[in-house]
């Protein structure tokens, strides 16, 4: 019997030391953006098409750089690009990475991109993009507006 719970003992040591390091905790993260005036004016964003100011676990500009965009006589839109981050997560985390993005909506006005019903994007980070902080960064953010608030509340999952 002793014998036994040795081995069950090992095993659980084992398991305990071995789980941690094989799951990779995801970081999960979540703020607000806005779209941004002179606060986004980085080096890093020249010839964006334009910016989102983010708040929360990211506090930084979000420079997007439109490629294609296609309004459906449904008023659906659809939307791709690319966009880097300037910013920081935890303080002091400084640093920069780059996403694709596919945006969908719905507006009243496509033509026009006016009375916006509602919006979502997903921007899955590009592999080896980071730098600073965020040097080795994976994972995704969500977006969804918020079309009365006038912001996009953002959550994501990181990785190193």
């Amino acid at each position: 019997m002793n014998r036994r719970f040795f081995i069950i003992l090992v095993v659980m040591v084992l398991l305990m030391i071995v789980a941690p390091v094989s799951a990779g905790g995801a970081m999960q993260i979540s703020g607000v953006g806005f779209f941004a005036g002179a606060e986004c004016s980085d080096a890093a964003g020249a010839g964006a098409d334009f910016a989102n100011n983010l708040t929360g676990d990211f506090e930084g500009c979000l420079y997007i750089f439109v490629e294609s965009y296609e309004c459906r006589p449904s008023g659906t839109y659809i939307e791709t690009g690319t966009e880097i981050y300037v910013g920081s997560g935890d303080e002091g985390d400084d640093g920069t990475f780059s996403t694709t993005y596919r945006f969908t909506g719905k507006f009243d006005d496509c033509p026009n991109l006016a009375e916006q019903v509602f919006g979502r994007c997903q921007h899955p980070i590009i592999a080896g993009s980071g730098d600073g902080d965020f040097y080795g960064v994976t994972g995704r953010l969500d977006f969804k507006d918020d079309v009365d608030a006038g912001n996009f509340p953002y959550t994501g999952h990181l990785r190193w």
